[in-house]
């Protein structure tokens, strides 16, 4: 079974190693399992709910892509995209924001982060807060409904962005699903060891806090940043805590098993923070340096990068335009071409419903009817010296023969080859006669289908 992954990050700044270690690194390497069907994107609408300065978003856009090939992404065998060149995401998320309840989306971390922070300054709970933000959760719901992802590698900090568009999804599947679902319920993929990295002062690595590491920097800068990181005060020799050290927890997010045990023992023993910064920095050079120079290749040629991303969006939105259109349609906003059209096949299938019923009169002759589909008599035959005779005109109708209906005061008469073989009933006014005939002919017609 092809398992479908989707993952994006947000461009407001320089990838630095949590984006890497926490999304980019274990998504690539999923991309890479038999099975797997992957889309990857830079998310560059989020980017405009955290940053309003367009040349860092431009900037990080043209990063973030080369990070995400410098990595090992291969473009040929993934589906790699920008967020805003999808136009059916947007609309997604309009569809997804009608179903979506504000009570869930007051429980986002972001959304409650800020009506915290606002309430102990003691402003106004909403102040600040753009609509960008409240409804962040229903944009990446659309982003991952889009394509039905079935596993979203994201940081521990984003699995309730993740459980949200589970939510949403059932939603709109429940509304307007009639049996069907439109939307495959996301996972949350997280790899454990490095679900969220610490930054260089024990917080969260992130642009927001500028502790980061830069992931692509120069040896001289990545060095530069290790030695910053916070460590306690504890002098070399005297035996320190590796389970409670930024230091350490970064080490293990790149280190083999043997190689973090092997620290793990030396810290205890009394190592020092200078040789062990200086471990950390060796062991992060030797992994990144070849990707680092495919890096600023890629960042020399963006032309290159901008027809990788094409190429790539429009492959995203062959299975994006036609879905899109799906849900449209799910909803009640239809083409009136197809309105026409689906009415016109309700009455075809109708119509091919409306039987012919053949029957012995009492004076031993024999007859036929035409039924509608809810049994009303269209049309009784004359009658026939033999059951053959009249099934021999029954069939003729029924392939379509060169039928002839005549209207005979508020009756009419149906002839066939210059013979009339069957007719209406007496009805009150020519109206109901008309609607008797239209109706006839509605039904005689499919019989030919």
């Amino acid at each position: 079974m092809t398992t479908r992954i989707l993952t994006g990050i947000t461009t407001t700044g320089t990838p630095h190693l949590g984006n890497y270690a926490g999304a980019i690194r274990p998504a690539i390497l999923a991309s890479q399992q038999p099975g797997a069907d992957s889309f990857y994107f830079l998310a560059d609408y989020h980017a405009l709910i955290k940053c309003d300065d367009p040349l860092r978003i431009q900037r990080s856009r043209l990063e973030i892509a080369a990070t995400w090939l410098a990595g090992g992404l291969d473009p040929d065998k993934v589906t790699f995209y920008r967020q805003s060149d999808i136009p059916e995401i947007p609309e997604l998320t309009w569809l997804l924001t009608c179903v979506a309840g504000k009570g869930l989306l007051n429980r986002a971390h972001a959304y409650k982060a800020s009506v915290d922070k606002n309430l102990e300054n003691g402003e106004d709970p909403d102040a600040g807060v753009t609509m960008g933000l409240f409804s962040y959760p229903v944009l990446m719901a659309a982003d991952i409904l889009m394509f039905n992802a079935h596993k979203v590698p994201v940081g521990r900090d984003q699995i309730q962005h993740v459980e949200m568009a589970r939510d949403i999804g059932q939603r709109f599947n429940h509304l307007f699903g009639q049996g069907k679902d439109f939307f495959a319920m996301p996972e949350a993929v997280i790899e454990e060891s490095v679900a969220t990295l610490p930054g260089l002062d024990g917080r969260k690595m992130s642009k927001s806090y500028d502790n980061t590491i830069p992931l692509f920097a120069s040896a001289k800068d990545m060095k530069d940043a290790i030695s910053r990181i916070v460590t306690d005060s504890r002098a070399p020799g005297e035996a320190k805590d590796p389970d409670s050290s930024h230091l350490f927890t970064l080490y293990q997010a790149f280190a083999t098993p043997a190689q973090s045990a092997e620290l793990h023992e030396a810290l205890l023993q009394g190592l020092g923070w200078g040789e062990a910064k200086q471990r950390l920095f060796q062991l992060l050079d030797g992994q990144l340096a070849a990707p680092r120079e495919h890096y600023h290749q890629l960042i020399a040629r963006p032309a290159d990068l901008e027809d990788i991303l094409l190429a790539g969006a429009a492959k995203a939105r062959k299975s994006a335009t036609p879905f899109l259109e799906q849900l449209r349609e799910a909803v009640g906003l239809r083409s009136f071409r197809s309105s026409v059209q689906a009415s016109t096949d309700v009455k075809k299938k109708a119509a091919k419903s409306a039987r012919f019923v053949s029957f012995r009169d009492e004076d031993g002759s024999f007859r036929f009817r035409l039924l509608a589909a809810d049994g009303e008599q269209l049309l009784l035959s004359r009658s026939f010296a033999d059951g053959k005779s009249a099934g021999a005109v029954s069939k003729q109708l029924q392939q379509g023969g060169e039928a002839d209906v005549r209207v005979d005061g508020l009756s009419f008469a149906l002839w066939l080859n210059g013979e009339q073989v069957a007719e209406g009933s007496q009805f009150a006014d020519a109206s109901a006669r008309d609607a008797a005939v239209q109706a006839l002919h509605a039904a005689l017609q499919p019989q030919a289908d």
